[in-house]
């Protein structure tokens, strides 16, 4: 048997919504006798005569009743590939989308996100989860569409955009019975801390490697593996904790902190937001880096680089 032509299936979508081999060779811009030959070619593939001809034109058989909503779709999916894939409405559309974070991403990023999806994309469904030594290879993938943060191992081999930068700010509690609104570096050495130690993100080595190049060593009261009770612990005890400013400014709305100059030069870093090659040119993925890039503060709009 005869391998299935494509321009077949054009003809067919086009004498199926004409009713006419004439009106559907004009509109493909091709001869009468060439929407014939592939109508007849067509028929031969498939047993069955597919048009019949009626006082109201070429009428479809039962038979390419049933095709039709196949062939129309593989001829819309070819149409997309040729234009470089579908349309992508964030208002229309229905699909989910992973992104890995750190929990600071989750607490500053997500309400952001999701407030921005409620009004403008309704249809789309965000997923969150951890950064991790498996987050690259999530990436390639395709299992995890985006990561944001500080990842500097993912730097290499993968596109980026930095979002902004990032410094360290410390929080304290407001009942804090030695801290005021200024802290020295007497005090921040003297006073106890809790320290942040997550995995797959580099913030807290930049914070480590910067303190101790300045011969800093903190008293260490409490090693948590995550950030999302930091502000809570420290609100509600005498401990300090030097942590990435976003989270300082967004938790201090919430618990009673202050934010304190940390006494110490710590230098920058840039917050960014990795993809794989292989989605580089996807609509959706495409949509959501820019959707981020927009909503997140101070966002820097550079260019991708690899």
């Amino acid at each position: 048997m005869a391998s299935l032509d494509v321009e077949w299936i054009v003809v067919f979508d086009e004498i199926y919504k004409a009713l006419s081999v004439t009106r559907a060779a004009e509109t493909l811009g091709m001869t009468q006798s060439a929407a014939s030959t592939a109508l007849n070619r067509l028929r031969a593939y498939y047993g069955d005569p597919l048009f019949t001809r009626t006082s109201r034109g070429m009428l479809p058989t039962p038979r390419a009743d049933a095709l039709h909503p196949v062939l129309r779709q593989v001829r819309e999916r070819l149409d997309e590939a040729r234009a470089g894939g579908p349309v992508f409405d964030p208002a229309t559309t229905q699909r989910s989308f992973r992104i890995c974070m750190t929990d600071v991403g989750e607490i500053s990023l997500l309400p952001r996100l999701l407030n921005h999806l409620q009004s403008r994309a309704p249809g789309i469904h965000v997923a969150a989860e951890k950064i991790g030594p498996d987050s690259a290879r999530r990436l390639e993938d395709g299992a995890v569409d985006l990561a944001v943060g500080y990842m500097p191992q993912l730097d290499a081999g993968f596109y980026q955009q930095s979002l902004f930068e990032q410094d360290f700010l410390c929080i304290a509690s407001l009942a804090h019975p030695r801290i005021g609104k200024r802290l020295g570096k007497a005090a921040y050495a003297a006073e106890r801390h809790v320290e942040v130690t997550t995995a797959g993100t580099g913030h807290t080595a930049v914070l480590d490697k910067a303190l101790a190049s300045a011969g800093v060593a903190r008293r260490i009261a409490l090693h948590v593996p995550s950030f999302l009770a930091v502000a809570q612990i420290v609100a509600e005890t005498e401990l300090l904790a030097t942590v990435p400013r976003h989270y300082a400014l967004v938790m201090g709305s919430r618990e009673r902190i202050r934010h304190l100059g940390v006494p110490h030069a710590l230098p920058r870093y840039a917050v960014k937001q990795h993809w794989h090659a292989r989605f580089h040119h996807d609509a959706g993925n495409m949509w959501l880096r820019q959707t981020i890039a927009e909503i997140m503060p101070a966002a820097v709009m550079r260019p991708p680089t690899r």
